[in-house]
Order: structure tokens, then C-alpha cells, then sequence
């Protein structure tokens, strides 16, 4: 495979964390803009060589930072409707000012195998022990191109402040529907096995029809769908399983379907992405009907989710506790921490296209922290990239500078596992840190934007530049 080399042209700089990067054309307007959504709650677009306020929410978001500068509150997700350049809709998700609780659990949780009341936690008095809210709204461009919320669709609430989601709404190509993606809730190793209970709305690809007339009030807060309203609850489809933490979902259309990419941030040894051709959501009004029928009637017969095996699985690994061995990591003992949760996840799982290790010896690879963006790249101005999936690593592990990585990987029509090859980036960040906090494109993915942050804490402001990959 020949190296690709590219250059990091900056857009705009001293900005905010930027979490979302993507383009669209303002009504009434031709010209396709570069919009970035900012973890502190602001939206700018690009006009020729100025940025332009688009909304400012952040009296809205909740307080960042509160437990230190690093934060994976806020606001979250932008989507803009297909046709907002004729009806101004778009969509946001973020977490909610005042919605700040004491969180689910007193302190860090790591699973003992030898305590088998460790692996069976549940989430108890959900209403007073969680850690914050977060919402989904409808927006329009009203009169005068000034933003106005129209309606709530989902109100969520998160049992701890990690592991959220990021640029976590988008359309489907496929349905026309809203899709957003939400994490296991957080912690580490998924306290509460959320992201496999067919119930939870955590740790899942949900679809919502918003061209549904859903009651005009705001939501109840829930944690699972059997607390929706039925005119809600009739809105959602249910795509994917077994989600720990998620950095969008992408599309790619090949011949006569759509190839759906999710990246999964890893818990202690890999980062994965996945791959899928098959479109099957299941409503989620099904799911309950399913939970409530009797074994007989709710198994083999039984439509199932596709599931990325989470927590049972980490990737390619049944998920491991590491016991560490100070001054030599390489001798790590790692042990199954949900070994029957694996077995049973075994079958029904689909395996990642391609993982990358948080320890890996091989010259050409390298050691990564944290999965942030997975885009289809379909342009032509970098030629080795053209046809290839680009994915974008948050700080490389145990370099002399703490630097994010770009790295690309084959298309596989078929989805079976692949390899993956490091871009060389031709950018001087000077001695200054680069995160690689996010990973956009335009509409027709011909064109790639990575934003880039000096600090690792959203708290350390206008530490951000947004850049075109170019040639």
C-alpha cells in the first residue's frame, strides 16, 4: 500500500473544542459553508474568510469542567434536515444546564471476576442518582434568519458525565430519518451492561421519524423506551447494540447500497470500527412487546439488533481487566472480565472491520487513546485516499509530543476485517499539543476537515483550529 501524504490547510483558528464539522447551504442561499459546532455550545459557519455566529447556546449547556478541565458534556450533536436549504430545520444535541446530579455510582467502577456481585450492578433510583440530562431538539431558521427551537424530541438521562456520544446526529441516506447515536452512560466497562438491554436507550444507533406529529410538550426524562409516550415511542427505530462510547455514524453509498461505518472507543486494549450493508431497523415499540412475551415466544423466531458485543466484547478481545506490572507494561495481566457475557455475545456479534491497539510494537502502526471520527473520503484531490474509509485517533500513546493521528483503511463491500495504513501529515504544530478532537466532510464527501485542539481540556479556551486535509 502506497503512503499518503497530505497537508493541513487551517480554516479558522482560536476557537472553542470544535465537535462537530460539517457542511450545508443556508436558505435561500447556493453556496455550500463549512459549519462547526463547539463543545461550549456555539455554531459558526464559514462566509469566503469570516465566521459567522450561526447560534449561541451556551447559557444552555451545562457547566463544563466541573470535575477538572476534561469534559465529554455538552453540546454534542448538529444535523441539519435534507431539505433545510427550503424548510430551515435543524437538530442539536447537548447536555443541559442546572441538569448537573451527585451520578449513578459513589466513585470509579472496575469489574472483579472474582466478586460476582461486581458484574451484576444495576441502576437504581435512576430519578435521583444520575449524573446530568441531555436533550434533542428541532430548530428552524424563522423570519429574518433568526434560529428558534420548535420542539423537544428526547430528553435523556445520563447516569455519568463520560461517554455521551459526539457528532452524534446525522440523516440517514437510507430512511430520511434523524439518527442519533448515544454511549453505554460511561464510567468504564459499562457498570450496568446498558448497551446490551434491549430496553436502555443508552448505548445504541436510534433512528427518529421527525416528520412524525409528536404531543407539543417537552418529553418525560427517560433512561429506557417503555417510559416514552406511545406518540414518542412510535417515532423511534432501533439500528445497533452494544455501543460503548461513539464518534457518529458515517454512510457510503456503493452500487445499490449504503455501507454504514461506527467507530467504538475502546475500554483498555483497541479501538475499533465496524462496518454493515444490512438495514434493519426494529421499532422500538417491538422491542418491548419482545421483552414482555414469555422465552418461548421472544427467542429464535425474534428479529435481532446488530450488536457490536459491547460490554462483553472489546473489539477483537472478550473485554479484559489489566492488572498492571509497574516499570513493564508489556507483561499487563489481563483477564476476562465478562467471560459468559462473551460467550453468549459470541454468535451475535459482528466483527470490526479494522482495530487498532493501544499497544502496538509495529513500526509502521501506531499506539492509540481515543477513536474520534470516521468518514467515507470520495474526492480526487487526494488520490490515495479516493474510495478509502479516513479515521482520525485523539492523541498518539508514548510520542515525544502529544499529537493526534490520521490513518485510512480499505472499503470492504463484504465487511470482513482489514487492515490499516498511518497518513503522514505534513503540519508544524510547533511545540504546542495537537489533539485530533474531530472529522468532517462536505456533503458529497469529496472534501475533509479535521479540527485540531491545543489542550486535552475543553476548559483551556480558543486552544482550536479547524483545517481542510489537502494535498
Amino acid at each position: 500500500m502506497a503512503n499518503v501524504r497530505v497537508r493541513l490547510q487551517p480554516l479558522v483558528q482560536m476557537i472553542n473544542l470544535p465537535t462537530v464539522l460539517k457542511t450545508a447551504t443556508l436558505p435561500g442561499d447556493t453556496t455550500e459553508r463549512l459549519f462547526i459546532a463547539t463543545q461550549v455550545g456555539e455554531i459558526f459557519y464559514i462566509d469566503n474568510e469570516n465566521i459567522e455566529t450561526f447560534l449561541d447556546i451556551r447559557q444552555q449547556i451545562i457547566r463544563l469542567g466541573t470535575f477538572g478541565g476534561y469534559d465529554e458534556r455538552g453540546l454534542l450533536g448538529l444535523a441539519f434536515h435534507p431539505e433545510f436549504n427550503r424548510n430551515g430545520l435543524f437538530y442539536i444535541h447537548y447536555s443541559v444546564a442546572g441538569s448537573q446530579g451527585p451520578g449513578a455510582l459513589p466513585g470509579p467502577f472496575r469489574p472483579d471476576p472474582c466478586n460476582p456481585e461486581s458484574l451484576n450492578l444495576s441502576w437504581t433510583e435512576r430519578e435521583m442518582l444520575y449524573d446530568h440530562i441531555d436533550t434533542v431538539e428541532e430548530w428552524v431558521l424563522g423570519p429574518g434568519g433568526q434560529p428558534e427551537k420548535l420542539r423537544t424530541l428526547l430528553n435523556l438521562r445520563r447516569p455519568f458525565a463520560n461517554h455521551n456520544g459526539v457528532n452524534s446526529l446525522n440523516f440517514s441516506p437510507e430512511s430520511g430519518r434523524l439518527v442519533l447515536t448515544t454511549g453505554d452512560g460511561g464510567s468504564g466497562y459499562d457498570p450496568f451492561n446498558l448497551a446490551q438491554d434491549d430496553m436502555e436507550l443508552a448505548g445504541k444507533v436510534i433512528e427518529i421519524d421527525v416528520t412524525m406529529e409528536t404531543f407539543t410538550g417537552s418529553p418525560p426524562v427517560v433512561t429506557r423506551f417503555e417510559e416514552l409516550p406511545r406518540p414518542v415511542l412510535e417515532t423511534l427505530t432501533v439500528v445497533v447494540k452494544g455501543v460503548r462510547n461513539i464518534p457518529g455514524i458515517a454512510y457510503q453509498r456503493t452500487e445499490d447500497q449504503y455501507i454504514k461505518y461506527i467507530g467504538n472507543v475502546g475500554q483498555d486494549l483497541v479501538e475499533s470500527i465496524y462496518s454493515f450493508t444490512g438495514y434493519n431497523p426494529i421499532p422500538a415499540s417491538q422491542l418491548i412487546q419482545s421483552a414482555m412475551s414469555p422465552p418461548s415466544e421472544s427467542g429464535s423466531g425474534r428479529e435481532e439488533l446488530v450488536n457490536l458485543g459491547w460490554r462483553g466484547w472489546e473489539g477483537v478481545f472478550p473485554s479484559p481487566v489489566i492488572t498492571r506490572c509497574p516499570g513493564n507494561p508489556t507483561l499487563n495481566e489481563k483477564t476476562f472480565a465478562y467471560y459468559d457475557e462473551a460467550v453468549v455475545a459470541s454468535s451475535r456479534r459482528i466483527l470490526p472491520l479494522i482495530s487498532y491497539f493501544h499497544q502496538d510494537p509495529r513500526p509502521d502502526k501506531f499506539s492509540g487513546t481515543a477513536l474520534t471520527g470516521v468518514q467515507p473520503y470520495a474526492g480526487n484531490a487526494i488520490p490515495g485516499l479516493t474510495g478509502k474509509i479516513v479515521f482520525t485517533d485523539f492523541v498518539q500513546r508514548g510520542g515525544p509530543q502529544r499529537l493526534g493521528v490520521l490513518a485510512y483503511t480499505e472499503i470492504r463491500t463484504e465487511c470482513k476485517q482489514n487492515d490499516y495504513y498511518v497518513i503522514e501529515v505534513n503540519h508544524d504544530f510547533g511545540p504546542q499539543s495537537a489533539y485530533y478532537v474531530s472529522l468532517g466532510t462536505n456533503s458529497d464527501q469529496t472534501r475533509l476537515f479535521l479540527g485540531v485542539y491545543g489542550s486535552a481540556n475543553v476548559t483551556d479556551f480558543n486552544k482550536g483550529i479547524v483545517f481542510e486535509i489537502v494535498p
